[in-house]
């Protein structure tokens, strides 16, 4: 596996971050070259679809395969595909495995900064949880298309997983700022370090990998008004508000606004979202 480069210092220009994180071999998380492997052993019987369930357990892979579609899409090829079902679907499951075979492991990427390794695994697991609450809400609200609800969530952190891989010592200086100062705001201790946002970088890095404008729009909370917009925004925001527990001040505000989203009551949403009934408490009106 060749070096990866891992940036030291800020870069001049958001366009500059994304030819660096272009320039590296994306890797992937160790269970999902697990997976694909077994799955491999049984190419002739395995369905895309349980492929994809893979794909979307990794949001490294999701960005890999969606990306690799966009570069390789042909003048033939006049729509966008938005899901990771559909991906697999148009490549084909033999030229998938072939593609994707042998990949670059996350895990042997940062084993040497177990920090970054750490925070990339909770942000992972933080665009999991909000995937899995985006697909449930879509299901409730009988959206049009729920994998496209589900990838957008999946990819809405990108850049964040970004800059754990490939400037994992800036990253840290970012969460260190936020540690030492709890007030402080992201976006603050971001263009501190970074010189940009995670969105500024972001809104370039989706250019670049001419991501399909369904799935662009969808992580962009500019139409908030848009309710799939609302749905993708909402679960990242309680995905990050509950990664600890139940206790975060936000909270109350992200109940009210899902349960308006999904019309839904305040008791049953919190026990669909998995709450005991003793986190439930301090958000019910007392009896």
């Amino acid at each position: 596996m060749s070096q990866m480069t891992q940036l030291e210092h800020a870069l001049d220009t958001t366009e500059a971050y994304v030819a660096h994180f272009e320039s590296q071999s994306l890797p992937v998380l160790k269970r999902t070259v697990r997976e694909l492997d077994t799955l491999r052993e049984d190419e002739e019987s395995v369905s895309g679809r349980r492929i994809a369930a893979v794909i979307l357990g990794d949001p490294l892979m999701a960005m890999r395969v969606i990306s690799f579609l966009e570069r390789k899409r042909g003048a033939t090829q006049n729509h966008d595909i938005t899901t990771v079902d559909r991906a697999v679907m148009m490549m084909g499951i033999t030229p998938f495995f072939r593609e994707f075979y042998n990949l670059p492991i996350v895990e042997d990427l940062l084993a040497k900064r177990p920090k970054a390794l750490i925070g990339l695994l909770q942000v992972i697991g933080r665009a999991r949880r909000a995937a899995h609450f985006a697909r449930d809400w879509a299901i409730l609200r009988h959206d049009l298309d729920v994998d496209e609800i589900t990838l957008a969530a999946l990819l809405r952190e990108a850049t964040e997983i970004l800059c754990w891989c490939f400037a994992p010592v800036l990253t840290e200086k970012v969460y260190a700022m936020q540690k030492a100062d709890p007030t402080l705001r992201s976006v603050v201790a971001q263009r501190e370090v970074f010189g940009f946002t995670a969105q500024e970088i972001q809104s370039a890095l989706v250019k670049a990998w001419r991501l399909p404008a369904l799935l662009v729009s969808l992580m962009n909370e500019a139409d908030a008004e848009n309710p799939r917009v609302q749905t993708v925004a909402l679960a990242a925001a309680l995905a990050r508000h509950s990664a600890h527990g139940w206790t975060d001040p936000a909270l109350p505000d992200d109940f009210e606004a899902i349960g308006t989203l999904v019309h839904m009551g305040r008791e049953p949403l919190l026990k669909r979202l998995g709450l005991t009934p003793e986190e439930a408490a301090p958000y019910l009106p007392l009896p």
